[in-house]
């Protein structure tokens, strides 16, 4: 198929106009069947629940173009699976995992002309959403909902090859005890609003989230989960039940351990332990890896040697064999990669 016309090499991370998206309503008890559609507006209530309480959840993930020439998806049913829990957690009705993988190849396949051609470094976004549509003014969930999904060509989010970002700690909590930190809510991502611009202000690239109850354990960035490396090339990523769990971070896990053959352990990580790993990155769908070069907690530098001028050693043997996955060249585990065309 012919390509649109875009300089691919140079496409930021934004959105971007493709021909067609997913539209499925909830209502009645049910939800329909769904249809492709070219009209990319939306028409709401002024009370919408989406508007009044927040009544909404999204997913990121993407398709590629392989080094043989086929367009894929890379493992839609832990995305459809999050979303579904997510649903569950903010009393919406959860779309089918099925249907949500179904939905996601008809809107691949629409828009087969923005996947970009492979070696550009850039891929096509796919953002499936859901909603509540009907009004509210009672604090209670909607009765009827909306999910979409529509795809943006992309570029990297952080360039791998680029200086490795600085965080701060901070002050604000992403996520309480007990909350939805561990879903795909829109709201966290509301309320990390100004703290990410409270950072940039102050020079920084990103935020360290603590843990809200002691404020002495990682969890994530705004957007994006932490792994660590020791010095003897172990790899270390948080746990913690507000933290969302990566489908990013799980595969490098696993390509960690089964390809690399490296020690692998996913626990609580103290923020007074970070001095003593050699590298740190941040992993999630738009960046895959960003390397982390130092964290600066209120004043006080912490440096990784190994990743503080360039992505570290083992984080590009992550980035290159997660995306070598990703992109066709090199053999995938069974079931992650849903061939489209």
């Amino acid at each position: 198929m012919e390509k649109a016309n875009i300089d691919w090499k140079n496409v930021g991370f934004g959105y971007y106009k493709t021909d067609k998206r997913f539209v499925a309503n909830y209502k009645d008890g049910k939800w329909e069947e769904g249809q492709l559609t070219s009209d990319d507006k939306i028409v709401l209530s002024e009370s919408a629940g989406v508007l009044q309480y927040a009544q909404t959840c999204f997913e990121g993930m993407k398709a590629y173009t392989t080094v043989d020439g086929h367009v894929v998806i890379f493992r839609p049913d832990l995305n459809a699976q999050r979303m579904y829990d997510t649903a569950k957690r903010l009393e919406m009705p959860p779309y089918p995992v099925d249907k949500f993988i179904e939905a996601v190849e008809q809107v691949v396949k629409a828009n087969l002309k923005y996947v970009p051609p492979y070696g550009t470094g850039a891929t096509l976004y796919l953002r499936p959403f859901m909603f509540g549509s009907s009004p509210v003014l009672g604090v209670k969930p909607a009765e009827e909902y909306q999910f979409r999904i529509f795809g943006s060509p992309v570029g990297p989010y952080f360039k791998v090859d680029a200086k490795p970002i600085t965080l701060k700690v901070s002050d604000f909590d992403r996520a309480a005890p007990k909350g939805t930190g561990h879903v795909k809510a829109g709201l966290n991502y509301a309320m990390s609003l100004h703290a990410i611009v409270t950072a940039h202000n102050e020079g920084y690239n990103e935020n360290l989230y603590l843990d809200a109850k002691t404020r002495t354990k990682v969890e994530e960035t705004g957007g994006a989960n932490f792994f660590f490396v020791t010095k003897d090339k172990k790899v270390i990523t948080p746990k913690s039940e507000s933290i969302l769990p990566s489908i990013t971070r799980r595969s490098l896990m696993y390509v960690a351990k089964e390809y690399l053959g490296l020690e692998t352990e996913e626990r609580e990580i103290r923020l007074d332990e970070l001095k003593d790993f050699s590298e740190c990155g941040l992993c999630g769908t738009a960046a895959v890896i960003s390397p982390v070069g130092k964290i600066v907690d209120h004043g006080k530098e912490i440096c990784f040697p190994d990743s503080l001028d360039a992505i570290g050693p083992i984080s590009k043997k992550l980035y290159d064999t997660l995306t070598g996955i990703q992109f066709g060249r090199i053999e995938a585990p069974k079931g992650w990669i849903r061939v489209i065309e």
